[in-house]
């Protein structure tokens, strides 16, 4: 039987909050967890990232080898960091620029619901704020641009977001629907069968 596990996680210094309640196959490489991730926050995915639990952390390796880099994301699973690493809660950065800083908690383990689909969304609070924005600092200096009128920059901030953005609405529909796609582009096709020698 397939092991799911239960994350939640959260987006750090930002208020409102993010929050995401996602299950994955507990066997779910990193590389593809980050994509997990960056479908359920909201995420464009267009810059670096980072796992870091204990002493470890896996991302993209420098591909000159220049320097000591993480370790890479494709070459180990979620399972692989916490039975090496021991820890409940890890640590994924996104944009080094922006440093944004999630803490994935993994709450429970369990058997995969036979028929299910994953990875899947149970809960979502919280709207990822928009991408280059300037970290948690700039993102509240956004928000407070937006909500006043007379501030200097609301026209611009309003223009810059697309017309309107709510800070509350966590969009889950779309959230829904981009896991969904990766669930779909990850599942094995099944093969079809050869036919026997000597048909056409």
């Amino acid at each position: 039987m397939t092991l799911i596990a239960r994350l939640r996680i959260i987006l750090n210094d930002v208020d409102p909050q993010p929050m995401r309640h996602i299950e994955v196959p507990l066997k779910i490489r990193l590389d593809r967890l980050h994509e997990v991730i960056q479908a359920a926050m909201g995420w464009t995915d267009t810059h670096l990232y980072e796992f870091r639990a204990g002493d470890a952390s896996w991302g993209l390796p420098d591909p000159d080898g220049f320097y000591d880099g993480p370790m890479s994301a494709k070459k180990t699973t979620l399972e692989k960091v916490l039975e090496e690493t021991g820890v409940r809660t890890i640590q994924y950065v996104y944009d080094f620029g922006d440093d944004w800083d999630h803490s994935i908690r993994i709450e429970r383990v369990n058997d995969a619901i036979p028929g299910m689909i994953y990875p899947r969304l149970l809960k979502a609070t919280g709207a990822c704020p928009p991408e280059d924005v300037g970290g948690a600092w700039g993102y509240e200096e956004f928000l407070e641009a937006l909500a006043d009128p007379d501030h200097e920059q609301h026209e611009d901030m309003k223009l810059w977001s697309g017309g309107s953005f709510d800070p509350e609405d966590a969009r889950i529909d779309r959230i829904v629907q981009r896991l969904e796609l990766l669930a779909k582009e990850w599942t094995p096709r099944p093969r079809k069968p050869k036919a026997p020698k000597g048909t056409t």
